[in-house]
């Protein structure tokens, strides 16, 4: 896929753009995401609203999300956090609980969404952009991007767990398989997934018995946490980005 700059210029070469692509580009969302926000009624176009998914978008028109106009973004974003416990990876919480977005925005200006998710207790890597196409891309499980996590635990770890979530363990009518599961210590173990639903490290703990201390994802396919201090982030390199994509099975 070829990362170039979406311009006005460019749109109108295309003779108008799928208004969910459109938000997308503007960084309000990845397109699947972008195609609930219009179905749920929150976009308008030159003042008025609009659902239909097939809506083409014409450069000057005016685009709206929840009232607010929504522009072309010129630079796009990547950026690898460090994501502390305690933080949830959405927009907003209704809850009133740490978002982890808001460690980004005394940074940066642009609308960034998080790539995937980690659960508000886990820890560690976790991609924000503000590129609709490479969120879709990364994020969906025909990509099979591996993500690896180190698991401590606060009682020693059966061997069989390890062994039963290679070979793949159903829990409560899910089944959950890990890439590769390796226990190096008494109290540790290394998972590699490659789709990641939810909370699924934590199901096959519980129902082996086992009780989580803490959880960090340090690798999302190339893209290595190494020594980010918690709470903080990079940029990721033109090169890292490339490196990336190409990881994607479905391109």
């Amino acid at each position: 896929m070829q990362m170039s700059e979406i311009t006005e210029t460019g749109l109108a070469e295309k003779q108008g753009t799928r208004l969910q692509a459109y938000l997308a580009h503007c960084g309000v969302a990845s397109r699947r995401a972008s195609e609930k926000i219009i179905t749920d009624g929150r976009v308008t176009v030159n003042g008025a609203t609009v659902t239909e998914l097939g809506t083409k978008v014409q450069p000057g028109d005016r685009v709206c999300v929840d009232g607010k106009p929504v522009t072309l973004e010129e630079k796009k974003r990547y950026i690898l956090l460090n994501k502390p416990a305690g933080y949830v990876c959405s927009q907003s919480d209704e809850k009133g609980r740490d978002v982890a977005v808001d460690l980004l925005k005394s940074t940066y200006s642009e609308r960034l969404y998080n790539v995937g998710r980690l659960d508000m207790y886990s820890e560690g890597a976790i991609l924000f952009t503000n590129d609709g196409d490479f969120a879709a891309r990364l994020s969906h499980p025909s990509a099979e991007i591996e993500k690896e996590y180190i698991v401590s635990t606060v009682t020693p770890l059966p061997h069989p767990v390890a062994e039963r979530f290679e070979r793949g363990v159903r829990i409560d009518g899910v089944f959950y398989k890990a890439r590769r599961a390796e226990i190096t210590g008494e109290r540790e173990m290394r998972v590699v997934l490659i789709e990641g639903k939810n909370r699924e490290i934590r199901r096959v703990f519980e129902n082996a018995g086992v009780i989580i201390r803490s959880l960090v994802r340090v690798r999302i396919g190339c893209i290595q946490l190494d020594n980010l201090a918690q709470g903080s982030f990079r940029e990721l390199s033109a090169q890292e980005v490339k490196n990336l994509l190409a990881l994607c099975k479905n391109r």
